[in-house]
């Protein structure tokens, strides 16, 4: 359950393009949470391999801001290219 100020996030990403280049890019991306208030709830893999699900939550909304805007996280994308994951992110509450 959300409360405050949190944020509760799931991301499906799309690893199609090349989906090992892919794993370790989200592998390197979420140990960045920890440095924004952010944990990973859940992270789930279809089984292609193809997709992953992850469930995110963040303290605050201004910890959820920083990771987006986190210089390492845009290095690690900038770094893979065309390779990198696609991933829509839809902010969800529970009912």
């Amino acid at each position: 359950m959300t409360t405050g100020n949190e944020v509760l996030l799931v991301a499906l990403v799309d690893l199609s393009a090349d989906a090992e280049a892919g794993r370790r890019y989200e592998d390197a991306v979420l140990a960045l949470l920890d440095r924004h208030g952010g944990r990973l709830e859940r992270r789930l893999r279809t089984g292609d391999g193809e997709t992953e699900v992850h469930v995110i939550r963040f303290a605050a909304r201004a910890g959820y801001d920083g990771f987006l805007i986190d210089p390492d996280r845009a290095a690690l994308r900038a770094e893979l290219g065309d390779a990198a994951p696609t991933t829509r992110v839809l902010e969800v509450h529970d009912v």
